[in-house]
């Protein structure tokens, strides 16, 4: 039983990396603006929830990958954090 609690622990910290990651990446790369800027404007305009949203796109290849090479615990620690993720943004987006 304790396996699965650690696996299901592992999936849900990598897909909270690939969310941070994923942030990272937004505000690094896809962003015309710099690092600073972007940050700036997210604050500005309230968008948190909107970025968050877009960070969460990660978790999808990572959960499909736990999928493949048959680590469904993984899988699910991946989709709980997900879900949290959603939650978080649905927050975010009305409150």
């Amino acid at each position: 039983m304790g396996t699965i609690k650690k696996d299901i622990s592992i999936g849900f910290l990598v897909a909270l990396f690939a969310t941070f990651g994923g942030v990272f990446l937004y505000l690094e790369y896809f962003s015309r603006f710099s690092f600073e800027t972007t940050l700036e404007m997210i604050k500005e305009g309230n968008l948190y929830g909107k970025i968050l949203a877009l960070a969460a796109i990660p978790n999808l290849f990572v959960f499909f990958v736990f999928i493949k090479k048959k680590e469904d615990n993984k899988a699910k620690g991946v989709l709980i954090a997900t879900f949290l993720i959603a939650f978080i943004t649905l927050v975010l987006k009305f409150f």
